[in-house]
């Protein structure tokens, strides 16, 4: 009997190893965190294309692409493109609770995204996704009217949003310091509108607005305020 129960041990061990042979995404897949990504593409934006990756631990990155600007040296002339930016991020528990437990409801988005209603302006190619060792799916849509995609998609450009602010504001520091007053205005703004989320991932640049003393008070006094929040947001 105990023969038999350690032939039934490597038949089961062997036809497991098969199969994972067979199909590597499966083990890979059973060993690694689910994740959640969004993805956003329109032509004719300053960031007109960008990918947000969230792990279940908050961990993820952030993948944008900047058009080129025009450089000034004559009509339909630009400035070399921009190199692509591929960020590391940290997502507060809350944000990262409300999109995995918002991916679970939608079926891990195997349902229908996109609005039936014709018509409807371009407001860029959007795809959301799911994978982990329960499940994977995806859905295309430019508009939703599920208002659970609509709260995904608003969470997700308003974090995509934090992290262009992040770059404009280091060119700014660096650049064009007198830029920096009005820059701190709109992101200021955008934060109390909601649209600008996950403060702690710019929060090097916010503080190094603050440390500078050569800045105006009011830029340094807004970036302390924002860093605050962040900090207070991330506990």
């Amino acid at each position: 009997m105990k023969t038999l129960f350690v032939l039934l041990g490597i038949t089961a061990s062997t036809w497991a190893q098969a199969v994972t042979s067979a199909n590597p995404a499966l083990g890979s897949a059973a060993g690694s965190p689910a994740e959640v990504s969004f993805q956003f593409e329109r032509n004719g934006l300053p960031v007109p294309k960008f990918t947000l990756i969230v792990h279940e631990d908050g961990t993820g990155s952030y993948q944008a692409q900047i058009a080129p600007v025009s450089n000034g040296a004559g009509i339909g002339t630009q400035a070399p493109a921009s190199p692509p930016i591929n960020r590391p991020i940290k997502v507060t528990s809350q944000t990262t609770e409300t999109i995995f437990k918002t991916a679970h409801s939608l079926d891990r988005f195997n349902i229908e995204c996109a609005s039936k209603a014709k018509n409807i302006a371009d407001t860029g190619k959007k795809i959301l996704s799911y994978k982990g060792s329960d499940g994977q799916g995806s859905c295309l849509y430019n508009y939703s009217e599920n208002k659970s995609v609509t709260q995904l998609t608003d969470m997700f450009q308003a974090i995509a949003f934090t992290m262009d602010e992040g770059r404009k504001l280091d060119f700014l520091h660096r650049f064009d310091r007198l830029g920096l007053y009005s820059e701190m205005d709109v992101l200021g703004h955008e934060v109390e509108e909601k649209r600008a989320i996950e403060l702690g991932n710019i929060a090097p640049s916010l503080r190094s607005i603050v440390a500078d003393e050569a800045l105006m008070q009011k830029v340094r006094e807004r970036a302390a305020k924002l860093l605050a929040q962040a900090e207070e947001n991330s506990r």
